[in-house]
């Protein structure tokens, strides 16, 4: 099934709407869908080269306002989704100590999830779910997605389609290793 999906979405990269296509595939992925906005961006600026910056501005403008549909759905629904499953489980006592230790670090996980292949889906509705800082929320995802998507459009503009295979195949690779290598750092400084 995702498959199919992907393949449909990297469809609508030929289409004469492939832009409002890119728009809206990267608002609904911070929120609910399964296929990064990636797999329209690589076609659609390797075709037209003059237009990856604008390609990237949407993908970031659609992607942080997906967010914000994210984060209201878990701002909108823990109370009558998500408490009761933490109740179920005998686990909503532990609900706040969470959400304090998620929100003293949360602009980080934003910015992890925001350039990783981990579902930034997952982090923009666990911040509205604990209430994360809606401006810290905001600055992270705008840094992290214009990192991202500004990151694939130079290499893609400056490149061309022999850099498509490292950025399909290793560049989230790349961005996990770096967000360890930064973390790791963080921790030694800490620690030392």
């Amino acid at each position: 099934m995702i498959r199919s999906v992907y393949d449909w979405t990297l469809s609508l990269a030929q289409s004469r709407h492939a832009l409002w296509a890119l728009a809206l595939v990267a608002f609904v992925e911070s929120s609910v869908f399964p296929i990064p906005p990636d797999v329209l961006m690589i076609p659609m600026i390797l075709a037209r080269p003059s237009r990856a910056f604008l390609i990237a501005g949407v993908a970031l403008v659609s992607s942080v306002l997906g967010g914000l549909l994210g984060y209201y759905i878990g701002w909108g629904l823990f109370e009558s989704v998500g408490r009761p499953v933490l109740e179920f489980y005998g686990k909503d006592a532990y609900f706040g100590e969470f959400a304090a230790r998620y929100n003293e670090w949360g602009a980080w996980a934003v910015l992890i999830a925001g350039v990783t292949p981990f579902p930034y889906k997952v982090i923009t509705i666990l911040s509205g779910a604990t209430a994360l800082s809606l401006p810290v929320f905001l600055l992270a995802s705008i840094l992290a997605r214009g990192l991202r998507f500004f990151l694939v459009a130079a290499l893609l503009w400056k490149f061309g389609a022999p850099i498509r295979d490292f950025i399909e195949r290793r560049l989230g690779l790349m961005f996990t290793l770096f967000v360890v290598i930064l973390l790791g750092g963080f921790a030694m400084v800490r620690y030392l």
